[in-house]
């Protein structure tokens, strides 16, 4: 009886990996759905720091404006609630860069301050619980519905299996994204995530309205941070705006997450009060 039972406690992680393997593109998505809704409670139990970084750069090249964020995330009940803690950069204004650090923000009225702002903003006024807009990325059941999904193989990241799954929209004809996930096959959560505009902007639009987003796609990286439990540590994007003809720029948007840790009452008073000072 002692051996059959150690039999099959060592067997089951092998029957397990063999019932994985068999599963396709949609079922593991589906997990992948279920456990993002699941941990919406778990995610909410942790703070963290985050940083946000976006450039605006000319044509040519020449940086026009840059700042960097530095805020404190903190729980809520209904998502995330994000305290700005510093802000700094610098901006070209009449033939030379000028340097900035806390508010007012000088120029936000400008055609960079306030694009600027605005993919700042983006990301700063989210209120899920992960940090990031819940419609970049097809993670949740209503997200993957209009989607469809294939294995393209397999990958080893930091020693845990991963299935790469490519998702393009299930109508060819539909403007919205593609791309490619990282899935990790112990876990079903999602290690990366690359998007892409699933086509460009329409011909009428880029000519009669002047309007264009070339490049425009999104990098996420996530972490383990507990069990079953993953959070984005980095986002990325570069692309080109060009709108309504007077618009030209390349646009670069970074956040970085950092210093998770459980909001217990205890802690969150510790961390709060290191802040202040």
């Amino acid at each position: 009886m002692h051996r059959a039972l150690v039999a099959v406690v060592l067997a089951a992680p092998m029957l397990a990996a063999d019932q994985n393997a068999q599963l396709s593109a949609p079922e593991i998505m589906k997990r992948v759905a279920e456990n993002q809704d699941r941990e919406q409670k778990a995610r909410a139990a942790f703070l963290y720091e985050e940083t946000i970084r976006v450039d605006t750069r000319r044509t040519n090249g020449k940086l026009a404006r840059e700042e960097r964020a530095d805020l404190l995330v903190t729980p809520t009940a209904q998502g995330t609630e994000k305290k700005r803690r510093s802000i700094a950069g610098r901006y070209w204004y009449k033939g030379k860069y000028i340097n900035f650090n806390g508010e007012p923000i000088p120029h936000p009225d400008s055609l960079d301050g306030e694009l600027v702002s605005s993919f700042r903003d983006d990301l700063t006024n989210d209120k899920t619980k992960d940090g990031l807009g819940k419609d970049l990325f097809p993670l949740t059941s209503d997200e993957q519905k209009d989607l469809k999904f294939e294995i393209a193989g397999e990958r080893v990241i930091a020693g845990r299996k991963a299935w790469i799954i490519r998702f393009t929209p299930a109508d060819k004809d539909e403007f919205a994204w593609a791309g490619e996930a990282l899935i990790d096959e112990e876990e079903f959560q999602p290690v990366s995530v690359y998007t892409r505009l699933s086509r460009r902007i329409p011909f009428f639009v880029r000519t009669v309205l002047g309007t264009d987003l070339p490049g425009l796609g999104f990098n996420v990286s996530y972490a383990r941070i507990d069990k079953d439990i993953w959070f984005p540590v980095s986002f990325g994007t570069e692309f080109r705006l060009r709108a309504v003809f007077f618009i030209n720029r390349d646009i670069s948007v970074s956040l970085e997450n950092k210093k998770f840790k459980l909001a217990t009452a205890e802690s969150q008073i510790r961390y709060e009060s290191a802040v202040t000072q």
